[in-house]
Protein backbone atom coordinates (compact mmCIF):
# COMPACT_ATOMS: atom_id res chain seq x y z
CA UNK A 1 0.00 0.00 0.00
CA UNK A 2 1.18 3.47 -0.90
CA UNK A 3 2.19 5.34 2.17
CA UNK A 4 -0.57 8.56 2.49
CA UNK A 5 0.17 11.09 5.25
CA UNK A 6 -1.15 14.75 4.98
CA UNK A 7 -0.82 17.27 7.73
CA UNK A 8 -3.23 20.21 8.08
CA UNK A 9 -2.11 23.15 9.64
CA UNK A 10 -2.96 27.34 10.21
CA UNK A 11 -3.99 29.73 12.90
CA UNK A 12 -6.53 28.77 15.70
CA UNK A 13 -10.61 29.03 14.25
CA UNK A 14 -9.23 28.14 10.78
CA UNK A 15 -11.12 25.14 10.59
CA UNK A 16 -8.84 22.15 11.43
CA UNK A 17 -11.05 20.26 13.45
CA UNK A 18 -13.64 20.70 11.83
CA UNK A 19 -11.80 19.59 8.53
CA UNK A 20 -10.47 16.64 10.69
CA UNK A 21 -14.31 15.92 12.17
CA UNK A 22 -15.60 16.01 8.29
CA UNK A 23 -12.61 13.43 6.99
CA UNK A 24 -13.16 11.35 9.70
CA UNK A 25 -17.06 11.13 8.87
CA UNK A 26 -16.59 10.50 5.35
CA UNK A 27 -14.30 7.62 6.29
CA UNK A 28 -16.80 6.20 8.45
CA UNK A 29 -19.49 6.78 5.84
CA UNK A 30 -17.12 4.39 3.77
CA UNK A 31 -16.72 1.50 6.42
CA UNK A 32 -13.17 2.85 7.25
CA UNK A 33 -12.24 2.02 11.08
CA UNK A 34 -10.56 5.29 12.16
CA UNK A 35 -9.19 5.56 15.63
CA UNK A 36 -7.23 8.18 16.92
CA UNK A 37 -8.05 11.28 18.76
CA UNK A 38 -9.41 15.08 18.25
CA UNK A 39 -9.39 17.88 20.70
CA UNK A 40 -12.28 20.37 20.73
CA UNK A 41 -12.58 23.57 22.73
CA UNK A 42 -14.83 24.07 25.97
CA UNK A 43 -16.51 27.55 26.14
CA UNK A 44 -19.20 28.36 28.91
CA UNK A 45 -21.10 31.78 28.32
CA UNK A 46 -19.22 32.01 24.75
CA UNK A 47 -15.52 32.10 27.24
CA UNK A 48 -13.30 29.07 26.14
CA UNK A 49 -12.54 27.49 29.62
CA UNK A 50 -10.90 24.18 28.27
CA UNK A 51 -10.44 21.47 26.09
CA UNK A 52 -11.69 17.73 25.62
CA UNK A 53 -9.88 15.00 24.32
CA UNK A 54 -12.00 12.34 22.17
CA UNK A 55 -10.92 8.78 21.20
CA UNK A 56 -12.46 8.40 17.62
CA UNK A 57 -13.60 4.72 17.90
CA UNK A 58 -14.93 4.58 20.94
CA UNK A 59 -16.65 8.46 21.10
CA UNK A 60 -14.66 8.04 25.12
CA UNK A 61 -14.32 12.22 26.10
CA UNK A 62 -12.52 13.77 28.64
CA UNK A 63 -11.52 17.29 29.52
CA UNK A 64 -7.81 17.50 29.00
CA UNK A 65 -7.18 20.83 30.18
CA UNK A 66 -9.13 23.61 31.93
CA UNK A 67 -8.58 26.89 33.98
CA UNK A 68 -9.61 25.32 37.03
CA UNK A 69 -7.79 22.72 36.52
CA UNK A 70 -4.04 22.30 39.12
CA UNK A 71 -1.13 20.86 37.31
CA UNK A 72 2.49 21.07 36.90
CA UNK A 73 1.63 21.60 33.27
CA UNK A 74 0.16 24.86 31.92
CA UNK A 75 0.62 26.35 28.41
CA UNK A 76 -1.47 30.01 28.82
CA UNK A 77 -4.05 29.92 31.24
CA UNK A 78 -5.17 26.05 30.73
CA UNK A 79 -3.67 23.30 32.81
CA UNK A 80 -2.95 20.15 31.51
CA UNK A 81 -3.72 16.36 32.81
CA UNK A 82 -1.48 14.03 30.80
CA UNK A 83 -3.20 11.33 32.36
CA UNK A 84 -6.19 12.15 30.75
CA UNK A 85 -4.64 13.10 27.55
CA UNK A 86 -2.38 9.64 27.31
CA UNK A 87 -5.62 7.27 28.65
CA UNK A 88 -7.96 8.93 26.10
CA UNK A 89 -5.95 10.30 22.88
CA UNK A 90 -2.83 8.06 23.05
CA UNK A 91 -4.10 4.98 23.79
CA UNK A 92 -6.65 6.24 20.43
CA UNK A 93 -3.66 6.58 18.52
CA UNK A 94 -1.75 3.45 19.50
CA UNK A 95 -5.04 1.25 19.12
CA UNK A 96 -5.23 2.94 15.82
CA UNK A 97 -2.21 1.82 14.55
CA UNK A 98 -2.73 -2.03 15.47
CA UNK A 99 -6.35 -2.07 14.61
CA UNK A 100 -7.33 0.68 12.05
CA UNK A 101 -7.02 1.39 8.67
CA UNK A 102 -6.25 5.31 9.14
CA UNK A 103 -5.15 6.67 12.50
CA UNK A 104 -6.02 10.50 13.14
CA UNK A 105 -4.52 13.12 15.32
CA UNK A 106 -5.82 16.55 16.26
CA UNK A 107 -3.47 18.12 17.34
CA UNK A 108 -0.18 17.73 17.64
CA UNK A 109 0.03 20.91 19.72
CA UNK A 110 1.65 22.63 22.74
CA UNK A 111 -0.42 20.83 25.45
CA UNK A 112 0.19 16.81 23.82
CA UNK A 113 3.67 17.42 23.84
CA UNK A 114 4.09 17.83 27.40
CA UNK A 115 3.45 14.16 27.32
CA UNK A 116 6.61 11.66 26.07
CA UNK A 117 3.83 9.05 25.48
CA UNK A 118 2.16 11.12 22.94
CA UNK A 119 5.54 12.33 21.32
CA UNK A 120 6.03 8.31 20.78
CA UNK A 121 3.06 7.57 19.63
CA UNK A 122 3.57 10.27 16.79
CA UNK A 123 6.87 9.02 16.03
CA UNK A 124 5.39 5.52 15.57
CA UNK A 125 2.46 7.21 13.26
CA UNK A 126 5.59 8.16 11.21
CA UNK A 127 7.29 5.20 11.00
CA UNK A 128 4.12 2.78 10.30
CA UNK A 129 3.01 2.21 7.01
CA UNK A 130 -1.17 3.32 7.95
CA UNK A 131 -2.60 5.87 6.51
CA UNK A 132 -2.57 9.26 8.86
CA UNK A 133 -4.24 12.63 9.02
CA UNK A 134 -2.53 14.81 11.60
CA UNK A 135 -3.10 18.65 12.50
CA UNK A 136 -0.17 20.24 13.84
CA UNK A 137 -0.18 23.86 15.62
CA UNK A 138 0.74 26.74 13.53
CA UNK A 139 3.38 27.78 16.00
CA UNK A 140 4.45 24.37 17.39
CA UNK A 141 8.37 24.12 17.66
CA UNK A 142 9.44 21.35 18.59
CA UNK A 143 11.68 18.42 17.07
CA UNK A 144 8.55 16.00 16.59
CA UNK A 145 6.53 18.78 14.60
CA UNK A 146 9.83 19.88 12.85
CA UNK A 147 10.25 15.66 11.29
CA UNK A 148 6.51 15.65 10.97
CA UNK A 149 6.68 18.47 8.37
CA UNK A 150 9.64 17.35 7.21
CA UNK A 151 8.41 13.79 6.69
CA UNK A 152 4.59 14.82 5.30
CA UNK A 153 6.66 17.30 2.22
CA UNK A 154 4.07 18.33 -0.01
CA UNK A 155 1.27 16.85 2.13
CA UNK A 156 1.62 20.04 4.98
CA UNK A 157 -1.49 21.82 3.88
CA UNK A 158 -2.17 25.36 5.77
CA UNK A 159 -5.63 25.85 6.04
CA UNK A 160 -7.76 28.97 5.09
CA UNK A 161 -11.15 30.54 4.07
CA UNK A 162 -10.76 29.71 0.06
CA UNK A 163 -9.53 25.92 0.70
CA UNK A 164 -11.47 24.84 4.01
CA UNK A 165 -14.31 23.62 3.11
CA UNK A 166 -12.75 21.43 0.02
CA UNK A 167 -9.76 19.75 1.61
CA UNK A 168 -11.84 17.14 3.61
CA UNK A 169 -13.42 16.06 0.44
CA UNK A 170 -9.80 15.90 -1.36
CA UNK A 171 -7.91 14.08 1.61
CA UNK A 172 -11.03 11.60 1.84
CA UNK A 173 -11.10 10.67 -1.73
CA UNK A 174 -7.04 9.72 -1.89
CA UNK A 175 -7.27 8.08 1.46
CA UNK A 176 -10.21 6.21 0.12
CA UNK A 177 -8.40 5.63 -3.35
CA UNK A 178 -5.28 4.46 -1.51
CA UNK A 179 -7.17 1.68 0.62
CA UNK A 180 -9.33 0.83 -2.82
CA UNK A 181 -12.82 1.60 -0.91
CA UNK A 182 -15.10 3.48 -3.01
CA UNK A 183 -16.83 6.74 -1.28
CA UNK A 184 -20.37 6.42 -0.19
Amino acid sequence: MLRILYVLTGPPGCGKTTAILKIKNILESSNVKVDGMYTEEIRVSGRRVGFKVTRIATGESEVMAHVDFTTSYRVGKYFVDLEILENVGVAGILNGLNFAEVVIVDEVGPMELYSSKFINAVKKILSHSIPAILTVHYRASHPIVNEVKKTVGSNLITLNEANRDRVPNDISRKVLETLRKPAS
